[in-house]
């Protein structure tokens, strides 16, 4: 410690240092901000939010405006003016919870704003009065999804939670992913002098999706497809935040509503006029089910309506006539409901931790899975019918095979699962986890694995630990958590390594690309014609010499060598050499050899490999180059090292056209080799 300050009278919670020597502005909880001087510990400058909370972070900006900008527990960012020394802007609700962070880029009048309502703004100072300006942001829930389905084709996601936000992720691509239900509500607020909180949606707590055919669409409504896609958006984010459960029919004209009340009721999309309810007479009260309605669901050809209760009976309903046609008894309450279109099967899940499949058509049972041993959370199908998923809050995430009926893989991570969806290409898991605020995605990997599916999974008895990637770096927790990783990782591993094959042959028949940048293996093909053009105007420099007292030897990296010194007459201390000994010591071996007669001795050509995609084309030309046959030798010919070497190089290249790796960097390699 050099030097120890009396403080302030409140605590610090952030720093920051300026682009002037020697000052730093501090942040303290009561909501002041000092900037100081700490080479002769004085103040320069006190400034005080007028909102209350604590001043979070703070950012000096570097581009020769004299701002510094403050942000506060309360989400406004205020902007300071050093010089006049006077609050200079107000950004209010700038974010919707307490800011993280605050940075200005260098020598650019661009503020970076992030909050813990997850989201990342970028505001610039382009105005006349100085005042900033929203450029671009990018979001996610502030609180944690709850709800998520994939859409369409599997390229994106629809999600909503608790924080009355219904939001598409993109899978592909970041930007176009979007907030769906709170268009213009920060205009609309100002607008009518009203809080944004009182003009959002209510919590979403179940919602549906379907594919309209968009000609029948436009003899209905008679409008563009923009026009209606936002229509039956907006009916549905309406309609699902008061509703308990929720389906659209197949034919995407229909939605059918069930309400805690016991109450059905379907609306048409398009218009919003209510098409009848559900009654079932024998119910007191005359409602559909006697309790809260868990489920409800349409097959593929609008002839059946399913819908269960949580009292634990299942009923069908003709679809258009609305009337009973029978109903089940599943012996105890049902907590949720999931129907297949394709193969008319219906999953419930009840009290018991048990889930039941039924046939919608032969109306029996006909399959029951046991395993879970707590509060189960979600199920889905796949697309194609062949796979069940369940997770529970006993943090286990479990296949089902539904043909062989036996799970056939388990996997447990450390925070419970709460939603889940197969995308439709069944190569895509997507995930929500207690208290997370992002939608994780699990790759399928027995898309990419050799033979059956099921041959290639253990008996489904064995659970995997997988741990979520970390999305908050906390300090320390490295040190402690990497006996823990390591065991987790090496489990998978192992796992892994006994149940799926390497992946040089996971895909047979097919080659695995390089992921190198394109110019890089093509310049290898084209090399001689960059030379050409690249040619100097000016003769190259002569480079510097060594003493002449002191002897030195060429080498391929440009260093000077020196030479050993000789052995003085008589001194036996050194055995004797050969004249090919000596040749061999005139010029040193390079990196690329030794790593190519390493990997060669042991059958691994990995190093080898990454050695070779991380050298220039230049540099890997100059190593090519250097297999060259020397006539002088008087040795034979399978001792002789260059012919050792180029074997060598020829089973490395061998082995990768075999494996079927580094498709076109191989190939590129392999014709630079011929060519020299």
């Amino acid at each position: 410690m050099l030097h120890e300050f009396k403080g302030w009278g409140s605590s610090v919670s952030c720093c920051v240092s300026s682009p002037a020597l020697d000052v730093v502005a501090v942040g303290c909880a009561d909501g002041k901000i000092h900037v100081h001087n700490i080479r002769y510990d004085e103040e320069v400058v006190t400034f005080s939010h007028s909102t209350r909370g604590a001043v979070t972070a703070l950012s000096f900006s570097t581009d020769g405006q004299p701002l510094l900008a403050s942000g506060g527990s309360s989400g406004v960012i205020s902007i300071w003016n050093l010089e006049k020394r006077k609050l200079q802007s107000v950004v209010r609700e700038a974010h919707d919870s307490s800011i993280i962070s605050l940075h200005f880029l260098a020598n650019e009048p661009v503020l970076m704003s992030s909050s813990a309502d997850n989201s990342i703004k970028m505001w610039v100072f382009d105005t006349t009065d100085g005042d900033p300006r929203l450029l671009r942001f990018r979001s996610g829930h502030s609180a944690p999804p709850l709800c998520i389905r994939f859409y369409a084709n599997g390229r994106h996601i629809l999600s909503a939670g608790q924080d009355r936000a219904f939001r598409l992720f993109s899978v592909i691509q970041d930007q176009q992913s979007r907030e769906l239900s709170q268009r213009h509500v920060s205009k609309r607020a100002k607008k009518l002098r009203v809080k944004e909180e009182e003009l959002k949606l209510k919590p979403v707590i179940a919602f549906d999706s379907g594919m309209i055919f968009l000609r029948e669409l436009f003899k209905c409504l008679n409008v563009d497809v923009s026009c209606s896609r936002i229509c039956v958006l907006n009916d549905l984010s309406f309609i699902n935040a008061i509703e308990e459960a929720c389906t659209i029919s197949a034919c995407g004209n229909f939605a059918i509503l069930g309400t805690a009340g016991g109450w059905i009721e379907r609306f048409n999309l398009q218009s919003g006029i209510s098409r009848g309810s559900y009654l079932d007479v024998s119910e007191r009260g005359s409602h559909a089910h006697e309790g809260e309605v868990v489920g409800v669901a349409c097959d593929s050809t609008n002839t059946l309506m399913i819908s269960a209760g949580y009292h634990g009976d299942v009923k069908f309903w003709d679809f258009k006539g609305r009337a009973l046609k029978s109903r089940w008894e599943v012996g105890c309450s049902l907590v949720k409901i999931v129907y297949h279109r394709l193969n008319g099967l219906l999953a419930t899940v009840a009290d018991d931790l048990v889930i039941r499949l039924f046939d919608a058509i032969a109306l029996r049972m006909v399959r029951k899975f046991e395993g879970h041993t707590d509060r189960i959370t979600d199920l889905c199908f796949s697309e194609d019918g062949k796979w069940l998923l369940s997770s529970s809050m006993d943090g286990a995430l479990r296949i089902w095979d539904v043909i062989l009926a036996r799970q056939i893989d388990a996997v447990h991570v450390e925070v419970s699962v709460t939603a889940l969806s197969f995308s439709p290409n069944v190569d895509v898991l997507a995930t929500t986890h207690v208290d997370q605020n992002g939608v994780y995605l699990w790759v399928n990997q027995s898309m990419f694995s050799r033979g059956s599916r099921i041959d290639a999974y253990a008996s489904g008895k064995e659970v995997v630990n997988a741990k979520l990637p970390s999305l908050i770096a906390v300090e320390g927790s490295n040190a402690e958590n990497e006996d823990t990783d390591k065991s987790i990782v090496k489990h998978s591993v192992s796992k892994e390594a006994s149940t799926f094959p390497a992946f040089s042959q996971q895909i047979p028949d097919l080659v695995t690309l390089s992921l190198l940048p394109k110019s890089q293996w093509q310049s290898l093909i084209t090399l001689d014609i960059i030379k050409v053009r690249n040619k100097p105007i000016e003769p190259p420099k002569k480079p510097e010499k060594t003493p002449f007292f002191l002897p030195s030897i060429p080498s391929l990296s440009g260093e000077i060598l020196f030479k050993p010194s000789e052995p003085v007459d008589g001194d036996d201390s050194r055995p004797d050499e050969t004249e090919s000994d000596r040749r061999k010591l005139d010029i040193p071996p390079t990196q690329f050899l030794e790593l190519l007669q390493s990997s060669s001795e042991m059958k691994n050509f990995s190093a080898f490999t990454e050695y070779i995609k991380g050298l220039s084309p230049s540099n890997l030309d100059m190593e090519l180059r250097m297999f060259q046959i020397i006539d002088d030798y008087q040795e034979e010919l399978e001792t002789r090292p260059e012919f050792i070497s180029i074997e060598q190089l020829l089973d490395y290249l061998i082995h990768e056209i075999s494996s079927r790796n580094n498709f076109e960097f191989v190939q590129a390699v392999i014709r630079l080799f011929l060519k020299r």
